[in-house]
């Protein structure tokens, strides 16, 4: 494939580990044994020819030099790195368990993978900062087009503008013209032949939903004669929030999209049950804290300690939140403001700040309305704004119970414009894919530290 490597990319990366692989093994020859004589005129020649073969035999059969630009990360290649190593290590332990007979040292065998795992780990890290860098300046790049203008096509071209060290050349949208999308392509199906025949594009993105069958057969069929590479998008975001899994018929890949009830039962009366414990604890060890923000709230500013107001929760149901008040009365019926918003009292800011106007959400929680983590409750204006402008986005957000923090509202806050409440769905997306106890527990800690800092947004 054109620009995908350069051609010295792969002799290079295994001339590099043999490197490391012999200045190990001579390094922990040196330190075992003091440099006393050199290894050659002993047994451990023998050990580190069979060292370098099987290295050389798994490298073959294993090809561990092959990598995906996408998946081209630090930690990825330390992982594989491991787990080759570790394979190395079996196969050279049986080798030397025949030879034992030898009196060959386990301890120098040790400091031999230690020392070869951390030079190896350290060129590696160091191999991807360089190329990544070097990509991101505009070499060893790939030449890609994209087929289909829409949605999908955009966040392609999004991604790879957001990622320059992947060393992706953006060449340009190409679909059948009309008067919508004239100005965003840089041609037809014509023009995309032209540049495939000349060489030009590496990879063609083909977006599914906006092309017609007989042009993506026309260009996998090009594809092996003209050298480039073919890559189908396919719309997945209406199964957002849903499980899915790919089986095979033979070589036929099926995607199986369901609730998988079993699994969404354990992980729903896990949540279900954590959220109950969490919720109580948090009311019953905390009651006197609790006791003291209500009185400052009563003393600091006229009206009702407790504001309740009706949100949207999940499946659309309607329910009362509640939350110590931080506003004047009356403010209520107004749209919620940032901290400079005059409606807000000065002890309101500081339980703005701390999040502790929303522990009485607590009960909420108990009463089975919320969750502890999820996206947040929306307001009637919120709603209205959001079917507007991203009705199906909204729509799945609904799928979960809303929650006393979420992504969007550690990462944003609070959202005042039909921009930031679309920003802030964006993150709340997120949570939706990433749906775990562990998870869970993550966000639950940043926005305890957040607590802290006073930093709640």
């Amino acid at each position: 494939m054109k620009h995908r490597y350069s051609f010295l990319f792969l002799p290079l990366h295994l001339l590099i580990d043999l490197f490391c692989l012999n200045g190990s093994f001579w390094l922990s020859y040196q330190v075992k044994f003091e440099a006393q004589g050199s290894y050659s005129e002993s047994n451990y020649w023998v050990l580190q020819l069979i060292c370098n073969v099987v290295w050389l035999l798994l490298v073959l059969v294993l090809k561990p030099h092959k990598y995906s630009r996408l998946r081209f990360h630090v930690f990825d290649l330390l992982q594989q790195y491991a787990i080759f190593t570790f394979m190395h290590a079996a196969a050279v332990a049986f080798c030397w368990i025949l030879l034992k007979d030898w009196g060959l040292s386990r301890l120098q065998l040790f400091y031999f993978y230690l020392m070869f795992f951390v030079l190896g780990s350290i060129w590696r890290t160091l191999g991807v900062i360089t190329l990544k860098i070097y990509r991101a300046s505009g070499h060893n790049t790939r030449r890609y087009a994209i087929v289909g203008y829409g949605k999908l096509s955009i966040a392609i071209k999004r991604f790879y503008e957001n990622h320059p060290e992947m060393g992706y050349q953006f060449y340009g949208f190409f679909d059948d013209l009309t008067p919508d999308n004239r100005f965003h392509l840089r041609g037809d199906y014509e023009r995309l032949d032209a540049l495939i025949a000349s060489g030009t594009i590496d990879c063609v993105y083909c977006c599914a939903p906006y092309m017609q069958r007989e042009v993506l057969n026309r260009l996998v069929s090009k594809s092996p004669i003209k050298d480039y590479q073919v890559k189908l998008v396919i719309d997945f975001e209406s199964f957002v929030g849903r499980k899915s899994s790919i089986e095979y018929l033979d070589m036929l890949p099926i995607m199986t999209i369901s609730n998988q009830m079993w699994e969404d039962v354990k992980v729903k009366w896990l949540k279900r049950v954590f959220d109950v414990c969490f919720a109580l604890s948090v009311l019953v060890l905390g009651s006197p804290v609790f006791i003291i923000v209500a009185l400052i709230t009563k003393l600091t500013s006229k009206g009702p300690i407790i504001f309740s107001q009706e949100r949207t929760g999940r499946l659309g149901n309607r329910f009362m939140i509640h939350k110590f008040r931080s506003m004047i009365v009356g403010a209520s019926q107004g749209h919620a403001g940032n901290d400079l918003d005059d409606r807000i009292t000065a002890w309101g800011k500081f339980m703005r700040k701390t999040r502790l106007d929303e522990i009485p959400q607590f009960y909420n929680v108990l009463k089975g309305d919320m969750s502890i983590v999820g996206p947040r409750p929306l307001a009637d204006y919120d709603v209205k704004t959001l079917t507007e402008i991203a009705s199906e986005e909204f729509k799945q957000i609904l799928a979960v119970k809303p929650g006393i923090t979420s992504i969007g509202q550690v990462k944003f806050g609070y959202a005042r414009t039909a921009d930031e409440m679309k920003t802030r769905l964006r993150y709340d997306l997120i949570y939706l894919k990433k749906i775990s106890f562990f998870f869970d527990m993550w966000l639950i800690m940043y926005t305890v530290a957040d607590m802290v800092k006073g930093k709640g947004k």
